[in-house]
């Protein structure tokens, strides 16, 4: 029974507080009750933890929309974050598009030059892929974990302790008007003690709001160190793909030029000449001093002699017609040159194979 009477009572007081507070909040708000205001230096500081959380938010949202762009997986991963899961490991973009090249480079034949071109790009891309994963992991941890760590966790307890300092304010000032109003000694006496009370019960929470607040200068001093490791994780990223990209263009550097250069060639009997000098002339011209320039003297004496030498093949080369010979890199096949041959060309042969391949793709052996 009295554990009962004890509940109701504090219930009721509960409520009376309740009450004091909202008839307060609603007076100040229109005007007919004054309001006491928070000394300069704790407005800034509440000014600046507003500001530290909003701009937070916004850069930990766009932080993972640049290392997410798909939103539903965004929200998948979300969802299995808030149900302590692990999120099913899936291929991302670079990585899918690397198994598509590999996969056609294997259909179309590894042997041909856009063959193997594919499986090339796509091996890199999916070396590429890897390092996105790895700055998604490292920028999880380095960076986004402690900006979510603040939002979810020191800043909920500014917030709450904020909430509080505005209750003991509206106390303050229902105790104050409670004060002005008072008539008989008495109960001038009774509000008197109760504006003390509440005084200090105010000071006590502004200290505590205004000591939690004051750590937000310590929160911008770690973010700026997360924010390091995330610029630095960026640029190991951005290193590794161009470094990857530089590989896989020296790989590739030489395939244009003599398969266009070839191309041409083959082609040239049927497109009709110009007068004018249009862009893929000039792009022959240039193609063609570079195969000049890389005819070297041991080419020249081999082209004026009637002997074969041995050769091994520097670039896989798919032969533009009947007439050539494909090759494969790092095979070693037999040349020689017949009169009347151009000068960019010689014989090559592999057992009972024959026919013309391109010297720039070609290193002699002694």
């Amino acid at each position: 029974m009295n554990i009962m009477d004890f509940n109701v009572k504090k219930l009721a007081a509960d409520a009376g507080t309740f009450l004091s507070r909202a008839v307060q909040f609603t007076e100040e708000k229109l005007g007919q009750a004054e309001k006491t205001e928070f000394d300069a230096h704790l407005e800034n500081l509440l000014s600046k933890a507003e500001c530290t959380k909003l701009w937070t938010e916004k850069i930990m949202r766009q932080t993972e929309v640049l290392l997410q762009p798909n939103p539903n997986a965004r929200i998948e991963e979300f969802v299995y974050e808030k149900l302590d899961r692990k999120a099913p490991s899936r291929m991302n973009n670079p990585e899918l598009l690397g198994q598509y090249m590999v996969d056609s480079g294997n259909e179309f034949g590894p042997g041909t030059a856009y063959g193997n071109a594919l499986i090339k790009s796509g091996e890199t891309q999916k070396r590429i892929g890897a390092a996105d994963r790895e700055l998604i992991q490292t920028a999880a941890i380095n960076f986004l974990t402690p900006l979510r760590n603040f939002i979810e966790g020191d800043y909920k307890t500014i917030t709450k302790e904020r909430k509080l300092l505005q209750n003991k304010r509206l106390d303050l000032d229902a105790a104050k008007t409670r004060l002005k109003k008072a008539k008989a000694a008495e109960a001038r006496a009774a509000s008197e003690q109760e504006v003390r009370i509440a005084q200090s019960e105010f000071d006590r929470q502004a200290e505590i709001t205004r000591l939690l607040l004051e750590g937000i200068s310590s929160t911008h001093a770690h973010h700026l160190r997360c924010l390091n490791d995330f610029v630095e994780a960026q640029m190991t990223y951005y290193a590794q793909c161009y470094q990857y990209m530089l590989d896989l263009q020296k790989q590739l550097g030489s395939f244009p030029s003599t398969v266009l250069a070839n191309h041409n060639q083959s082609s040239s009997t049927c497109v009709p000449s110009s007068s004018s000098t249009t862009p893929s002339a000039s792009v022959t011209a240039s193609l063609s001093s570079i195969s000049n320039s890389a005819a070297s003297s041991t080419f020249v004496e081999l082209k004026s002699s009637s002997g074969s030498r041995k050769a091994r093949v520097l670039y896989d080369y798919d032969a533009a017609n009947s007439s050539e010979l494909s090759l494969l890199a790092d095979e070693v096949i037999t040349v020689y040159s017949i009169p009347g041959m151009d000068s960019d060309w010689l014989m090559g042969e592999r057992g009972n194979q024959k026919g013309k391949v391109p010297i720039t793709y070609l290193e002699l052996l002694n």
